[in-house]
Order: structure tokens, then C-alpha cells, then sequence
């Protein structure tokens, strides 16, 4: 089951990757550099408090390990093919400024656990300029698809996690996602209710 689950994290991650980077390049989706750029930061921070806080290795905490890989290509591929409304904004700069506080706490205390499980806070900060745009374009710029497998990766990745640590990283994946797809789906349906109320008049 441990074997299942690792190369299924690991096959589920560099589709979506894959996926993710097409849907960009066709200009099919319009994602937020600043979130990614903080799953970046976020990611890398877990992973290594992670593997300092413990006898741990890299497949321990495979959806992590992995996350790193596809949220870090992702971000390039932002950088390389996204438009100009990923582009940073204010409220997107004061989010990068909490991040780097965090950060900046693990450098003067290395406290590996509370620094660890602050960064999970940042992990749901970083979705704060998806949800932001979602509520205030009123339009659905990312796909269900990439996001659904972003919700069953690491409801696979808990039968081969080791440590507190690793159980909270995908427990915590689970729950954004799951919240952030709820509104996705609350944004289409109220556009295609405008869109049904428009024609009939």
C-alpha cells in the first residue's frame, strides 16, 4: 500500500503539472503568480523543517517532495507564459511579506515544529489572490480538473505519510482545495445565471 501510494502521488502530481502548464500555454487559464510564488517559497520551507524535525527521508512525505517539483514548475511557467494579470498586486505583496516573515522566524529560532506548522499557515495565505480574483472578477480562471487531483493527491499521500507533520501538510491540501473548488463551482454557477438572465431579457 506504501508502494501504491508514492508512485501514484508521484504519477498524480506530474500530470497536473503537465496539465497545468498546457492549459497556461494555450492561454486557456489565467493563475496568480503570487500564489504560486508563495507555494514555492512555502513548499521548500515545509519540506526542509520537515525533514529536520525528524528521522525522516524524502519519500515520507511524498506529497510534499513532490508538490515542490510542481509548484516550482508551475511558477516558471507563470513567468514564462502568464499574462499580465499575474502580475503582483498590493494585497499580494503584503502576503509575500507575512511569508517572508515566517521564513525569516525559522532562520533566528530553527524551530522546525511551530515553523513548520506556521508555514502551513502560509500555505492557505497562498490562496488568498486566487480566491481574491475569483470574488472579485466573478470568473472561474482555473480548471476542475487540475484541482480535483490537487484534492485526491494527498488524500493518497496520508497511506504513506510518516509523522504529524506529513498527516497536517495533507490534511491541510484537502481542506483548501476542497473550500477553494466549492467557490470555483459557486462562481460558475452564479456567471451562468447572469449569462441565462441576460439572454431572456
Amino acid at each position: 500500500m506504501r508502494d501504491f501510494s508514492i508512485y501514484t502521488v508521484i504519477a498524480l502530481n506530474l500530470f497536473v503539472l503537465v496539465r497545468y502548464c498546457w492549459l497556461l500555454y494555450r492561454k486557456e487559464i489565467k493563475p496568480a503568480l503570487a500564489m504560486w510564488l508563495f507555494f514555492t517559497i512555502a513548499v521548500t520551507m515545509s519540506l526542509v523543517t520537515y525533514l529536520a524535525d525528524g528521522n525522516h527521508g524524502f519519500l515520507d512525505n511524498i506529497l510534499n517532495t513532490t508538490d515542490l517539483i510542481y509548484v516550482s514548475g508551475v511558477t516558471l511557467a507563470i513567468l514564462i507564459w502568464g499574462d499580465k494579470s499575474s502580475k503582483f498586486t498590493r494585497f499580494d505583496t503584503g502576503c509575500l511579506v507575512a511569508v517572508l516573515l515566517i521564513v525569516f522566524f525559522w532562520i533566528i529560532t530553527q524551530n522546525h515544529v511551530i515553523t513548520n506548522i506556521c508555514i502551513q499557515g502560509i500555505m492557505v495565505i497562498s490562496y488568498f489572490p486566487v480566491v481574491k480574483r475569483l470574488l472579485e472578477s466573478k470568473e472561474n480562471t482555473e480548471p476542475f480538473s487540475v484541482w480535483f487531483i490537487m484534492m485526491l493527491t494527498p488524500a493518497i499521500s496520508l497511506l504513506s505519510s510518516k509523522g504529524a507533520l506529513a498527516t497536517v501538510y495533507s490534511v491541510r491540501a484537502i481542506i483548501c482545495v476542497a473550500i477553494l473548488m466549492i467557490l470555483m463551482l459557486r462562481v460558475d454557477l452564479l456567471s451562468k445565471k447572469q449569462a441565462k438572465s441576460s439572454s431572456v431579457q
